[in-house]
């Protein structure tokens, strides 16, 4: 199984993804790939849906070759696929209510509208 990445995130806590650069970092704390994430971070919050993909895609096809080259045993393999599904699972969770969240505001920001006009239209002016 690869290594942990060494950095340390902005809250103090480790980095859990794997390390795969030269320098025992993940994709997203290796400096060679500063230019890449600056450019990814000019797309906003388009691109977290795309890179949180792509790192699920690239954790299970890593599990994948360390099941099959016999370096994690399938027991552990099957554990963590579970947690991968559970993300998964999580961040739909997490989209579905944010989009409840936006779909409570602009409802609410509607019917304010709405008595507005109600109290326009009553007092004849």
């Amino acid at each position: 199984m690869r290594a942990q990445c060494g950095a340390v995130k902005r809250n103090g806590e480790r980095c859990t993804l794997p390390a795969n650069g030269q320098h025992g970092l993940c994709w997203a704390h290796d400096p060679e790939n500063a230019q890449k994430r600056r450019r990814g971070a000019s797309r906003g919050g388009r691109a977290k849906a795309s890179r949180v993909t792509k790192a699920l895609h690239e954790l299970l096809s890593d599990l994948t070759e360390d099941v099959i080259a016999g370096e994690l045993d399938t027991g552990r393999g099957a554990v963590a696929n579970q947690l991968i599904s559970t993300r998964i699972r999580l961040l739909e969770f997490e989209r579905r209510v944010k989009e409840a969240e936006e779909f409570e505001e602009r409802l609410a920001a509607l019917e304010a509208r709405a008595g507005e006009g109600r109290r326009w239209h009553r007092s004849g002016t």
